[in-house]
C-alpha cells in the first residue's frame, strides 16, 4: 500500500506541475531574463566606455591647445598641474615589481589559502612606497595611477579602472632606481610580505629600466566632494 500511495502523490506532483507550467520549464525564464540584462549592462558599459575616450580625446586636445598658447608663468603652472594630474604621458627610468600568487603546488598544512595569493592591500602597498621614496608615475597592468584610482579584489582578480586583472600583477614607477628600491625595502609591511615570498614562495621581483613610456591617466576624473585647504 505504501508503494502504491507514493506512486500516486509523485503522479499528482508531476500533473500539479505540468498544469502550471502549461507544458514549459519553470525556470528558464528568470535565467533567460538575468542573461538578457547582463548583456545589455555590458553593452551600455561598452558604448560608456568609448564615449569616455572620445571626451577625454577631446579634453587633451583642449589641454595640448592651450598649453601650446600659453606662456610665462602660465604655461609653467599649466605643466605642473597636468603632472600631478598624470593627464599627460611620461617617460624615464623605472623600477618594476611584480607580484604572482604562490605555485598551486604549495599546500602548507594549517596555512589560510588566502596568505597564498596577492591581494589589492599588497598592491597598494608597493604603490605607496614607490610614491614615498619620489615615484613621478606609477602604472598598474600598464594602466597610469591617479589620485582616483581605486584598486579592488574581486574574486582572484584585481580590478584597476574596471578592468580586472590575473596574476602576475606588474607595478611600475618612473623615478631614481637607489631611491625607489630603498622604499621598497624599507617598507614595513612589504618586508612582512617578503616573508611569506620565503616561506611559501610567492612571487616578488624588483627590476629595473633604463627607460619606460607610461600613458596619461585614463580613469575617472570627477569628484563628488571636496574640502577646501585652510
Amino acid at each position: 500500500m505504501a508503494t502504491i500511495a507514493v506512486c500516486v502523490l509523485a503522479g499528482l506532483m508531476m500533473a500539479i506541475g505540468a498544469t502550471a507550467s502549461r507544458g514549459n520549464d519553470l525556470r528558464p525564464a528568470r535565467t533567460t531574463e538575468l542573461v538578457g540584462l547582463v548583456r545589455a549592462e555590458t553593452d551600455r558599459a561598452d558604448a560608456l566606455r568609448k564615449r569616455a575616450a572620445a571626451l577625454q580625446d577631446e579634453v587633451d586636445h583642449l589641454t595640448q591647445a592651450r598649453a601650446g598658447a600659453a606662456q610665462g608663468p602660465a604655461a609653467t603652472e599649466l605643466q605642473a598641474a597636468a603632472e600631478l594630474a598624470a593627464s599627460t604621458p611620461v617617460a624615464g627610468p623605472s623600477v618594476t615589481v611584480t607580484l604572482t600568487d604562490a605555485p598551486a603546488t604549495v599546500q602548507p598544512a594549517g596555512v589560510d589559502e588566502d596568505l597564498l595569493v596577492v591581494h589589492q592591500q599588497d598592491i597598494q602597498a608597493v604603490i605607496n612606497a614607490l610614491w614615498a621614496s619620489g615615484a613621478e608615475a606609477v602604472t598598474v597592468q600598464g594602466q597610469r595611477i591617479g589620485a582616483r584610482t581605486g584598486i579592488k579584489c574581486v574574486g582572484n582578480t584585481v580590478v584597476v579602472h574596471g578592468v580586472p586583472y590575473a596574476p602576475p600583477y606588474v607595478i611600475s614607477a618612473i623615478g631614481d632606481h637607489a631611491r625607489l628600491e630603498q622604499g621598497l625595502r624599507d617598507s614595513d609591511y612589504l618586508r612582512v610580505y617578503r616573508q611569506y615570498v620565503d616561506a611559501y614562495r610567492l612571487g616578488y621581483d624588483v627590476t629595473r629600466q633604463a627607460r619606460t613610456e607610461m600613458p596619461a591617466y585614463t580613469g575617472p576624473a570627477t569628484f563628488t566632494k571636496a574640502t577646501a585647504l585652510r
